[in-house]
């Protein structure tokens, strides 16, 4: 068929039809600014009927080879209206809240194996690193970096390392706070790594939380050497507990990527990262819900409040109300595995 027949057909085509690709471009609009609730009753009626009246006109301008200008605006028309009818039509917020008080604790209980694996693996180390200081005190310099021992050392005496967990004046707390920060940001990192190399058969994941532990056995033996050891586990406590957490969960996400590969049963090791992956995303997203959580009562808490037992309470306390956080709420989601 010659070009201008081509074009008369399409001007004819799109004459017929114009008036209702334009009402439903409207009505797109409306939505791409308000979102379907933002509809009237009539509007909303009228877009699922247009939308597939715009379908069947795109599939007879490709059948009967129209111009190509009208074939690309009837698949943008098209395509904006699929989406309109049919994506997801929850907001950020409600997904954030949907997350929040019923996906990300239903993810935990269905990772609570995961878990266990990555807190034993956590225990393990710190029991290494507890018994091999006292067999050597060296060890402790071998498991812990310079930057990580915030001026204690296996030199430091019972009184300087008291003066590091209750502080002697400004300029004490503020280097505590820069070790503090450091401390931190290690965590952080163990935390992603521990999380993404967990798809290698769980094994770098599980030497990174047992690394972890191996320096918090360290560190609290050298404490515990000194009569210390029940003000380290205060100073500790007020942000230890959220944020060991963190690692742990974080380590345990990347076991359930780990675990899929090994185990994928009767699945595909494709499909089974597949469907696993979406529950150790949900807990790796939980697990840094937590190191910001760990990171105000690091920077806040921890500095502020001195008193031993305070921070016992505190630390323990928050621990608890994740803990019944993680087993209480979504429990509706589990009823629909």
């Amino acid at each position: 068929m010659s070009e201008p027949a081509t074009m008369i057909r399409s001007a004819r085509f799109r004459r017929e039809r114009e008036a209702d690709w334009v009402r439903l471009d409207t009505i797109l609009k409306q939505t791409e600014r308000g979102g379907v609730r933002s509809l009237s009753f009539e509007d909303a009626r009228d877009l699922s009927q247009l939308y597939r009246q715009s379908v069947a006109s795109l599939s007879v301008a490709r059948e009967i080879s129209l111009d190509k200008a009208l074939q690309e605006y009837l698949e943008a028309l098209c395509c904006r209206a699929y989406l309109a009818v049919y994506a997801p039509q929850e907001s950020v917020r409600g997904t954030f809240k949907r997350f929040i008080t019923r996906s990300g604790p239903a993810a935990m209980r269905q990772s609570g194996g995961a878990i266990l694996l990555a807190f034993v693996s956590m225990m393990i180390g710190a029991v290494v690193g507890y018994l091999l200081f006292f067999d050597d005190p060296m060890w402790y310099n071998t498991f812990i970096p310079g930057g990580m021992q915030g001026g204690r050392g296996i030199s430091s005496s019972r009184e300087e390392l008291l003066d590091v967990i209750y502080g002697s004046g400004d300029e004490d707390l503020g280097g505590l706070g820069a070790f503090a920060s450091f401390l931190f940001s290690h965590n952080t990192r163990i935390a992603i790594f521990a999380f993404a190399l967990g798809v290698a058969a769980c094994v770098p994941s599980f030497l990174l939380c047992a690394y972890q532990g191996l320096i918090l056995g360290a560190f609290f033996a050298l404490h515990v050497d000194r009569g210390i050891g029940l003000d380290l586990f205060g100073w500790l406590s007020i942000h230890g507990v959220t944020e060991l957490a963190a690692i742990i969960i974080a380590t345990a996400g990347g076991f359930r990527l780990g675990l899929a590969v090994l185990f994928p049963g009767n699945l595909t090791r494709r499909a089974a990262l597949r469907e696993h992956g979406r529950d150790a995303a949900k807990v790796a997203i939980m697990a840094a819900l937590m190191l910001v959580v760990a990171a105000i009562l690091e920077g806040f808490g921890r500095q502020l409040i001195v008193d031993r037992d305070t921070r016992i309470i505190i630390g323990w306390g928050v621990g608890l109300l994740w803990l019944a956080y993680f087993m209480l709420a979504g429990r509706s989601m589990d009823k629909r595995r």
